[in-house]
């Protein structure tokens, strides 16, 4: 098993009970893949440096560190890339 870290930004928009339900759902989704999740860290609500659209000037931050089989990371980000928040 390889060790990964997962940096997750979400919408500022979204409410602190549907990132709760979204750090919930990313670890199965990891743990579904034969990975074991190390550390969550909910860095709350960030600006960011720079605005690429003025919508979105800020977003949840969370870091995931986790181990995982070599060539579950891209299957991840297939299933990651799905989620719309």
């Amino acid at each position: 098993m390889k060790r990964y870290e997962g940096l997750f930004i979400f919408q500022a928009s979204t409410q602190d009970d549907r990132v709760k339900e979204l750090i919930d759902s990313i670890s199965a989704e990891i743990g579904a893949h034969g990975g074991k999740v190390e550390t969550t860290q909910k860095m709350d609500k960030r600006p960011f440096a720079r605005v690429a659209d003025k919508k979105d000037p800020a977003g949840f931050y969370v870091n995931f560190i986790f181990e995982a089989p070599p060539g579950t990371v891209s299957k991840l980000r297939h299933q990651f890339a799905r989620i719309e928040d």
